[in-house]
């Protein structure tokens, strides 16, 4: 059974930086893809962002171009999502996605596979 573990989260003031982590329990990590999806109170959940099974390619929400990048290493298991410049609008509960796949879109299609998700808390 695929498992979907984040690590990372936590609170940071408004400028400052955090990296999420993402372990997928999967014999075969890079025949998945892997994205991120966040949800803030009262909103619906929301595409961040998705990486293809080599990291070459990968696409982002407009709201995060420029300030998050998504990256893996297949060799661990793992995905990362390194965020910079964060802004209190960024505060939400930042769940890691999976689906089978060399490239899954996830901005059109939903992951396969949930984390439980990482709070991530942005003060002003």
């Amino acid at each position: 059974q695929v498992q979907v573990v984040e690590s990372g989260g936590g609170l940071v003031q408004a400028g400052g930086s955090l990296r999420l982590s993402c372990e997928l329990s999967a014999r075969t990590f890079s025949s998945y893809t892997m994205g991120w999806f966040r949800q803030a109170p009262g909103k619906e959940r929301e595409f961040v962002c998705v990486v293809s099974w080599t990291g070459r390619n990968a696409y982002y929400a407009d709201s995060v171009k420029g300030r998050f990048t998504i990256s893996r290493e297949n060799e661990k298991n793992t995905a990362y999502l390194q965020m910079i410049n964060l802004k209190p609008d960024d505060t939400a509960v930042y769940y890691c996605a999976a689906a089978l796949g060399v490239f899954v879109d996830f901005r059109i299609k939903d992951p396969s596979h949930w984390g439980q998700g990482t709070q991530v808390t942005v003060s002003s």
